[in-house]
This record gives C-alpha cells, sequence and structure tokens, in this order.
C-alpha cells in the first residue's frame, strides 16, 4: 500500500502523534486497509509497511529499521507475522527486548489472531480487536493510540473498507483460507493494482500457469486478502459450461433477483445485475479453473466489479482479459514453505528438497506433508527420485514437471502401505470430473455385485472416513465446502476436492483391470443418481451436476440400459435448459458411439438422433438439422416403412427444419401428409395426433393463409379442451395460436379478449418466465398495439423482451422476435433512435443465423426502410424496400401477405421520393392481390386502399382519389368502427405502413 490521507487539526489527546506508520504481514492486509481508514478518518497520517523478513538479515536489524519510520510505530500481531522466515519464538523474543524495551512508547499493538504468538510481544502492549464488533475494535484501537473516542469522525461520503472479521453482504462458494499460504507478495500486489486500476466493465484478471502452481490457492488468498472490500463475493467452477451456468445462476436469489426457475433466464438477470452494478456495484466473481476461453467467454459478466478466472489457457489474453503469469514458487518461498509443512526439515534440506521438486507448490505441499511424519531423510527421499524412472514415462504431460510421476509413486505406496482402501477411493474418483467430486453418490448407490474391498469401504463408515482423511493429510484431496451460501464444512462423506493434475495422473497410473472394474462402479452410481425427469425444473440442479461425470465415466461406451437412459435424460435436460451448445456436443458423440455400440438402427440410436436434432434447431442451425432429420427419415422408411412412429417423429422434426429454412411451403406439403398419419395410427385424440395437427396450423400461418389456420387451430382448441381440460399447457398453447389466427384476420378485440383471459390462466399454470407464457404476453401486447392502447402495449412489449433476453439471450429466434414488435413500435410511438440500433442488430442477426433470402431477413429490411424513412434518408430507404419487395415476391410469392405488406411499403416511399405514378400503379395491383387473399375488409386491404386513395391526390385524380377513400373509410368503420386508431388514422389522411412481424411456432 502507499501512503494516503492528509494532516488535519489533531484531537486533544495524541496531538503529538499525527502519524502512525502501520507494519503488517501481507496475510493481514484487510486488517490493515481498515486500520488505516479508521485513522485517517479521524484526523491521522497513516502510512504502510508490509513486514518481510528475509533471512540474511538478522531480527533485530529489521525492528531497528522499521523503528526508523515516521510517527508511531503499529504492529499488526498475527501468527503470520511471526512466522515469515521463518525464525523461532526464541528469536523473536530476544529482539522485541533488545528493540522495543529501551523505548515502548514508539511501539504499539493490535492483535487480530488467537494463536500463540511469543511471550516478549507483551512489551508491545497489545489489545485484542478479534471476537468483538467493528465499533469495539474501533474503540480499542484509538484507545491504543491515545487518540479521543469521543463522537464520530465526519462523514465524507466516501465507503471505507469492510471491518475485517464481516462477511461481504453476499458471500457463496469460496474455499476455506489456506493457513498455510507462503508468499506470492508481488503477485498479489500486481494482481490488485491491475484489478483497481481496471476502468469500468474491464476489470477482468487472469492468472493462468500450468497444473499444480497454486492459481486456484492464489485467488482464494486474495478473496481473503481484499475481500473486505467487496459487498458480493462469487466463486464459480468454472470448468465446464454447464456447471458454470448452474453456479452463476444461483447467485440471482443472492442479490434478490426476481426471476423464473429456469437457469438461462437466472443467469441473465445475474448478468444484467453486475452489469448496472444494481444493487451491488462492489463485487467479484471468481471464475476457477476455465481453461477452455471458447466454453464461457461470452458469460463473463461485465459491470463496476471485477473477475478473476484461473487457466492454465493464455488465450483468455484474446477475450479482452489481463493476464498475470503464476510460476513455480520462487526459492525462498519454496524454503519457507516446506519448514512450515514440515518442521523437522532444516532450511538447507528444504532447499534441496525443493530443487529436487522444481520448485512446484502441490507437489511440495503433498510430499512435506508425508516426509514430516517419515523416518525418510531427505537424501534418501532424493535417491528414490533420482533412480530412476525413464524420462519417457515420467514426462505425462507438458503440464508436469519431470520428478511429478516418480515422487507421486513413492506417496501412492506409502498410502497403500497404511489404508489401502484410500486408493481405491482414489482411484474411482478419477472417474469423474476433476474439481468437485460426489463420492455421497457412492455411498448412496446399491452394494449388489460390487467388488468386495468396495463394500467394505463403502459399509464401513470408520474405514470411509479414514480413507477421506488420509488422502487429505497428505494434501491428495481437500474437502471444501462447494454448496453456495454454505459455511458449513462438508461432512467426509459428501464431497472432495481433487486436483486436475492428481485426477490426471492417478488415472493414467491405474492397472487395466482395475478401470474396468472401477469405471463400471461409477456409471452404476451416476446412473442410480438420475433423477428422472428432466423436463421438471426441480430436477435441474441434479442434472447440472451429473451432465460433466459423464465424460470421465465413458458413459457413452457402457451398454448399461439404465446408464444409456441417464444419457437421453440428460440430453432433455440440456434442451430445456438451454444448454443447445454443450448439448448438441454430447449428442453427436452419443449417436456416433451408439451406432457402434448398438448398430445403426438400434432404437436408443433413433432417440439419441432425436435429441440431436432437437438441440441442434434450437441452436439455429437448421440446415444441419434438415441433413440430419432426412437422413434418418431414409433408414427407417427403409427399415420400418412410413406408418412407424419413429419416422414420423423424424419427418415432423424436418418439418420444423423446413420453418427455420423458410421453406413454407414444403414445410404444408410434409405436415398435410404428417397428420393423417398420426391420426391413422393413434387416433384423433393422441397427443401427437393433436400435435401435428397443431403444426399442420402454424404451416398454413406461415403461407399467410389465416382462415384455414384459424380453422385448424380451433378443431385443435376444442379437441385439447375435450381430453386434456382447459387449463392444460397445450391447451393454452393452442388458445394463444387461435388469437394470432384472429388478431392476423383483423378481428382485433376478440383475439385480445381471448389472450388477456389466456395470459391470466398462464400466470397461475406456467409460471412467470414460462417461454409459452411469454409467447402469450407477446401476442396480448400485439392484440393491444392494433386496439389502440398503445400505453399497455408498450409497456408490456418492454417487460416481454427483457424477460425473454433473460431467459434466451439477445440472439435467439424468439427474444428477436419480440424484438421486432418493440422496434416497430418505438419507431412510431417512442425513441426513434432506440428503434433504429435494435432494428440494426436484428438484420445483423438474422443475417448471421438464417440462411440467405429467408423471409425474416427480408422482413427485418423492409422494417429498416421504415426507419430510414421516419429519420429523413428517403433514398436510402426507398431502395431497401423495392429490395425487399422483389425478395419477398421470390422467396414467398406475389400474394402472400409478407409480399402485400412490403408492397404497401414501397408504394408509400415510391410517393414520398415523387414517383407517384408508379406508387399508385403498385398500390392498384396491390389492392387487387390482397382483396383475392385475404378478402375485401381484411386491415391489409384496407391499409393498400387507403393507400392507394394518397396516390391518386398525388396524381390529382380528386374526384377518383375521392370515391376510392370514402368507400375504405366505410369499410373501415362497419369492419374496426369509427373510433378505431386506424380509422381515425385514415380519416385524418395519414398514409398506412405495414409492420412485418415474424412467426414463431
Amino acid at each position: 500500500m502507499s501512503e494516503t490521507g492528509t494532516p488535519v487539526r489533531p484531537t486533544e489527546r495524541g496531538a503529538a502523534r499525527q502519524t502512525v506508520t502501520i507494519s503488517f504481514a501481507g496475510f493481514n492486509r484487510a486488517w490493515a486497509a481498515w486500520i488505516g481508514d479508521r485513522l485517517e478518518r479521524r484526523g491521522v497520517r497513516v502510512s504502510y509497511v508490509r513486514w518481510d523478513s528475509p533471512a540474511e538479515e538478522t531480527l533485530v536489524d529489521l525492528l531497528r529499521g522499521l523503528a526508523l519510520a515516521e510517527g508511531r510505530i503499529l504492529i499488526l500481531v498475527s501468527e503470520r507475522y511471526f512466522q515469515l522466515g521463518p525464525r523461532s519464538f526464541e528469536e523473536w523474543n530476544a529482539a522485541l527486548r533488545e528493540v522495543v524495551g529501551p523505548d515502548p512508547s514508539k511501539f504499539a499493538a493490535v492483535s487480530v489472531t488467537n494463536t500463540p504468538v511469543p511471550s516478549a510481544i507483551a512489551v508491545l502492549g497489545p489489545v485484542d480487536l478479534t471476537n468483538m464488533g467493528a465499533d469495539e475494535a474501533e474503540r480499542r484501537l484509538l484507545d491504543r493510540l491515545d487518540l479521543s473516542t469521543d463522537g464520530r469522525p465526519p462523514v465524507d461520503g466516501s465507503r471505507g473498507p469492510r471491518f475485517p472479521a464481516a462477511m461481504p453482504e453476499v458471500w457463496g462458494g469460496v474455499p476455506r483460507r489456506n493457513t498455510r499460504f507462503t508468499g506470492r507478495e508481488p503477485l498479489l500486489n500486481d494482481a490488485y493494482h491491475l484489478l483497481q486500476g481496471s476502468d469500468p466493465g474491464a476489470g477482468v484478471l487472469t492468472l493462468h500457469g500450468m497444473s499444480g502452481v497454486g492459481k486456484t490457492q492464489l485467488a482464494a488468498e486474495y478473496v481473503y486478502r481484499f475481500g473486505s472490500e467487496y459487498d458480493v463475493v462469487w466463486w464459480v467452477n468454472a470448468e465446464s459450461r454447464v456447471t458454470y451456468r448452474r453456479v452463476l445462476a444461483e447467485l440471482s436469489t443472492k442479490l434478490g433477483l426476481s426471476t423464473g426457475d429456469e437457469y438461462g433466464e437466472r443467469l441473465r438477470a445475474v448478468r444484467d445485475s453486475l452489469r448496472r452494478g444494481n444493487p451491488y456495484s462492489r463485487w467479484l466473481l471468481i471464475l476457477d479453473g476455465a481453461d477452455e476461453p471458447e466454453q464461457i467467454w461470452d458469460l463473463v459478466p461485465t459491470g463496476p466489479g471485477h473477475v478473476i478466472i484461473t487457466s492454465r489457457n493464455p488465450e483468455w489474453g484474446e477475450h479482452n482479459s489481463k493476464l498475470l503469469e503464476v510460476n513455480v514458487y520462487d526459492r525462498d518461498e519454496s524454503v519457507a514453505f516446506i519448514r512450515r509443512r514440515a518442521p523437522r526439515l532444516t532450511e538447507p534440506e528444504a532447499d534441496q528438497l525443493a530443487d529436487a521438486l522444481e520448485d512446484l507448490p502441490l507437489l511440495l505441499d503433498q510430499t512435506a506433508g508425508w516426509l514430516n511424519d517419515s523416518d525418510l531423510s531427505v537424501d534418501d527421499y532424493i535417491a528414490l527420485l533420482e533412480d530412476g524412472v525413464d524420462p519417457d514415462v515420467i514426462k505425462v504431460s507438458a503440464d508436469f514437471p519431470l520428478a511429478f510421476q516418480t515422487a507421486w509413486a513413492i506417496l501412492l505406496n506409502k498410502l497403500r502401505e497404511t489404508i489401502p482402501e484410500s486408493v481405491d477411493l482414489l482411484r474411482l474418483c478419477t472417474f469423474f470430473a476433476p474439481g468437485f467430486i460426489p463420492v455421497r453418490m457412492l455411498r448412496e448407490m446399491s452394494n449388489d455385485d460390487l467388488p468386495e474391498q468396495l463394500v467394505r469401504l463403502f459399509d464401513d463408515p470408520l474405514l470411509w472416513n479414514k480413507a477421506i482423511n488420509q488422502l487429505r493429510q497428505y494434501s491428495v484431496v481437500r474437502l471444501e465446502s462447494h454448496e453456495i451460501g454454505s459455511d458449513e464444512t462438508p461432512s467426509t462423506g459428501e464431497s472432495v476436492y481433487l486436483h486436475r493434475m492428481v485426477h490426471q495422473i492417478v488415472g493414467k497410473d491405474m492397472p487395466e483391470g482395475k478401470r474396468r472394474e472401477f469405471i463400471d462402479v461409477v456409471r452404476r452410481a451416476l446412473a442410480e443418481a438420475d433423477p428422472g425427469r428432466p423436463t421438471d425444473t426441480r430436477n435441474w440442479e441434479a442434472y447440472a451436476e451429473l451432465v460433466p461425470h459423464l465424460k470421465y465415466a465413458d458413459v457413452l461406451n457402457s451398454t448399461d440400459r439404465k446408464v444409456q437412459l441417464l444419457v437421453l435424460n440428460c440430453l432433455r435436460y440440456m434442451t430445456f435448459a438451454g444448454e443447445y451448445t454443450s448439448g448438441w456436443k454430447l449428442a453427436r458423440r452419443t449417436v456416433n458411439a451408439w451406432r457402434e455400440l448398438l448398430g445403426a438402427t438400434h432404437p436408443r440410436v433413433w432417440e439419441a438422433t432425436h435429441h440431436y436434432a432437437n438441440l441442434l434447431r434450437s441452436a439455429g442451425r437448421f440446415e444441419e438439422t434438415e441433413q440430419l432429420d432426412r437422413e434418418a427419415m431414409e433408414h427407417l422408411r427403409r427399415e420400418r416403412g412410413d406408418q412407424d412412429l419413429d419416422y414420423l417423429r423424424a419427418a415432423n422434426g424436418l418439418g420444423a427444419d423446413l420453418w427455420g429454412l423458410g421453406r413454407y411451403p414444403e414445410a404444408l406439403e410434409l405436415y398435410s401428409w404428417i397428420y393423417p398419419a398420426y391420426r391413422g395410427l393413434l387416433g384423433e385424440q393422441d397427443s401427437r395426433t393433436l400435435n401435428a395437427l397443431n403444426n399442420l396450423a402454424f404451416a398454413y400461418r406461415l403461407l399467410g393463409q389465416y382462415e384455414k389456420a384459424r380453422e385448424i387451430d380451433q378443431e385443435t382448441l376444442d379437441t385439447r379442451r375435450l381430453v386434456l381440460t382447459g387449463r392444460h399447457l397445450w391447451t393454452l398453447f393452442s388458445e394463444v395460436s387461435y388469437s394470432i389466427d384472429l388478431r392476423l384476420l383483423g378481428r382485433y378485440a376478440e383475439a385480445e379478449s381471448i389472450q388477456l383471459r389466456n395470459v391470466r390462466e398462464y400466470q397461475n399454470v406456467g409460471g412467470p418466465g414460462n417461454p409459452d407464457a411469454l409467447r402469450a404476453e407477446h401476442n396480448l401486447a400485439l392484440c393491444q398495439l392494433r386496439g389502440g392502447d398503445r400505453a399497455s402495449a408498450g409497456s408490456l412489449l418492454t417487460q416481454v423482451l427483457e424477460k425473454y433476453e433473460r431467459r434466451l439471450g439477445d440472439a435467439a429466434l424468439d427474444t428477436l422476435s419480440v424484438a421486432v414488435s418493440h422496434s416497430c413500435f418505438n419507431r412510431e410511438h417512442g425513441d426513434i433512435d432506440l428503434a433504429r440500433e435494435t432494428s440494426e442488430f436484428i438484420l445483423a442477426r438474422y443475417e448471421q443465423l438464417l440462411t440467405e433470402g429467408h423471409p425474416f431477413t427480408i422482413g427485418a429490411r423492409a422494417n429498416q426502410a421504415l426507419v430510414l424513412r421516419n429519420v429523413g434518408e428517403r433514398e436510402h430507404a426507398h431502395v431497401l424496400i423495392e429490395q425487399a419487395l422483389a425478395d419477398m415476391t421470390e422467396a414467398v410469392g406475389e400474394n402472400h401477405p409478407y409480399t402485400l405488406g412490403c408492397a404497401i411499403n414501397a408504394s408509400a416511399l415510391r410517393n414520398l421520393v415523387g414517383e407517384t405514378e408508379s406508387a399508385a400503379e403498385l398500390s392498384r395491383i396491390t389492392i387487387a392481390r390482397a382483396t383475392e387473399t385475404l378478402g375485401r375488409t381484411h386491415p391489409l386491404t384496407l391499409s393498400a386502399r387507403v393507400a392507394y386513395a394518397a396516390d391518386l391526390r398525388g396524381l390529382r385524380s380528386r374526384q377518383q382519389a375521392e370515391k376510392a377513400e370514402q368507400e375504405a373509410l366505410a369499410d373501415l368503420e362497419a369492419t374496426l368502427g369509427k373510433q378505431h386508431v386506424h380509422t381515425i388514422s385514415a380519416r385524418a389522411r395519414n398514409r398506412p405502413y405495414w409492420d412485418f412481424e415474424p412467426q414463431a411456432s
């Protein structure tokens, strides 16, 4: 720390002591910061000296140098202050008596520890600051320094460091403090200054280095040293995207955010809260073990807080993160650590051992721990290391130093000699993912047909605890409280933490017979932990815990039906939880593995293929899913014929692919025979038949045949009400579809009436954040807008868009659908700049996600043309809408409502740029086509008729214009009413426009 503060008028007591120099061990920096802040607020000038104790200088010389500091010396007494070196208590007692004894008034002390310290510390007269609140600690501090304790210091509005004994307001997942943490002072200081000096939104730092170098321990020490400066400290296991999303989402409840149960929604709420700094701006996230940046870089929060990442991968520097490399210990740090871990070793022996183990912290920790309890000399141990294992065998990977496997072999022999069951347990752990190992799953599984030694281990609590404690004693595993928000120490039967380096080396050092035996045990344990019902959000936390272990247990090569069912359930969970990318990758591996294992036509292969296609489709990869579904259909048709349920399911998926690709006529053709096929096989009331009927209606709606879609949706709704009751989720879904059809037909009041009641039912049945409930709310907002209630529509659109962004992200097709409506609303009734920004974002996303020439992309360009018109860029708008009209005609045909809408907007732009005759001709043609497709009194047709009247006026054909206008107004009044917003607007001769609306299923 640097010198801070400025002198002010001193208090009556202590007028001669305006300066205090605080001497502290780095371990106790939080105390130093708090004490310094309390003194500065009282007008004291404070300087800070971090205590160090280099071996080449005597304690007497070091203390005399400290005594030269300005003002009074305040020593923060803790065990860490006296362990630096380390030096004996006798040395300290002698030095304190010699330096402090003659002039005790120069020194003062406060104690922040309850552990034994040198007896001569009494000459400093320390006062205890532990086990009390901040007010009493401050009173004692001031009294010890002879400063006035009357009144309160002036409040300057700043927030000082938190009292070190007080936890941040939100705290979760942080490992217990490593009391043997040694050195690393330059790294800790560099990390602190890099984060504190960063701009808002740029406070991301990656601690990178090889395995076993102590990155996680360094991050944990940073938390304890500097955590008092934060209101939120949240530790996240970031080794996989699934786990990362789950744990970060858990922060939502701690921040008091109102969200639904889905991880995606909660995660986005957390990121939004952190970005805004509301309710807390001083936050610290630690993303531990993030070795694959591409897995999570897009989910790293930004905002006023800080993020620390631990990783073996320096590629984080390419993702807006500062880098700080963590190397092996400096030799003096190694020696100090070894002597603290193994007090029986001398300093030369510690130096010798550190050299042999290449200063790697993890290896020093493991070796020194058991060497301290062993009769083996350091020389004999080093001889074992040097005796030789072939270097080609030793070097497991580039991450490991040369001596690691040899040192590990020695330690493993030690474990076998004492409690051999600990080795069995350790080997079992390697078939879980590294990091937190849910060993409780092993103890909870049935013991039928287990190897005898494992039955004994699982059934005997005493033996189990001995095995766990043996591994912990030698730092092979550690026990951590990884339950979010829990400060309780876990029992040895719940979970252990296994370092990635140990995980890898043990896995490679296992006999093949043991490997086959133990991997089967872990597979069974995972299968028995499967809660079933992956669609139930209450089970998602369990699935999120299971998914990372599938790879390490190699479950895809298991022939056990229960293990295969676990895989399928995990894939379903990943679909519903929004884990699309990691989900389709797992599904692809599953399909490939099971084709080899079970045969290409096995039923579970088709089941896995179905999930693979669903996950790819959810990720917007429609071209890939089309190929996948066509291949599946071809195989199934050859094997089973076209009246097979798996074949029909693949065909159903292909229809959704065709929708996503914008190939609407093909989709209609497909669903026109899928529905009768289901009806013939299962009957009219089977859920799969009704789903196919629902899809058929949607296919008609996409083609602009709204009346046909309404008829089918009404049939589906009536049947579902009869079979499932009115409050079933599928019944409510059909109600929304029916209401959408009515709205698209211009029956606004009827549509809004149905939709308003439907939304209330969804709120009772589906819960907040349910994706189908959001679809219902979106339609209600559009009904309100078409009915003229703009205030309600605008507010609801904003709410629905925020909910979609939280649940699915801003680039999902369903989110973009609402964003389109929101942009159109803002263009006419809100913020035109926001409308333009949103419109440009939508267009860019559609161009990225969808195939060239997709109707959604063309429609987004048509909307963008209207935005450009409103900001005065007429020529650009004209060019854009003409291109949209030509492209939409080619994409869906000249009579599709999308094309007719583009034509209405194009005629308006032609009129605006002076192409009056061309505008009138286009309006005339549009009226004829709209009348044929939608009818004379459909709102789209009426808009074309009102536009045509305006074009005729532009051509000075006043009599024709008057007649066309009066006829259009009469039909508007008869259809929508005299006071409807569209009627009023037409009467005021405001030229109508058309908003493109992408249809979501």
